[in-house]
């Protein structure tokens, strides 16, 4: 089966790709994964401690049980491995989220960042440009960074 991507459109909050396999669907719960998954890809590796994060913050932020959120990160792992352009495309959606779902999503991928509790400049620069693509404007960014500082610094 290809997977390359022929064609792709924006229908309301789902992204619609066309390969010689067939038709796929990508909704905002994919697109989080999706986001988060490629974070983590910042330093080459996901390690044990983004994989566990990552699956934590898809069951609370979406209600998911255990095995639907490890289904969802793995069926985003592979589609954004299988077709590396999806990645990009998923940025479309960005014009349907509100303020409020692209900060949660740059808190997100804040933590994501810092599972691992090292800090490499090259999972924060993936994590920029993941916010760039997905047109959340510094200033909500700024927002995620307050946030997370107020959570997890000590007298923030």
């Amino acid at each position: 089966m290809s997977t390359e991507i022929l064609d792709s459109k924006i229908v309301g909050s789902t992204l619609i790709v066309e390969t010689e396999g067939g038709r796929e669907s990508y909704d905002l719960k994919f697109l989080v994964a999706a986001i988060l998954i490629h974070v983590a890809r910042g330093s080459g590796q996901i390690e044990p401690e983004e994989s566990a994060l990552i699956i934590d913050l898809i069951e609370e932020h979406f209600r998911l049980q255990g095995a639907e959120s490890l289904e969802l990160i793995s069926r985003a792992l592979e589609e954004t491995t299988d077709k590396p352009a999806l990645t990009g495309l998923l940025g479309g959606l960005a014009p349907t989220l509100t303020d409020a779902e692209k900060e949660e999503i740059a808190y997100m991928g804040l933590k994501v960042v810092a599972a691992d509790g090292r800090r490499k400049a090259s999972e924060m620069e993936q994590f920029s440009n993941a916010m760039k693509s997905m047109g959340i404007s510094p200033d909500i960014v700024h927002r995620a960074f307050d946030r997370y500082f107020d959570q997890t610094v000590p007298g923030s």
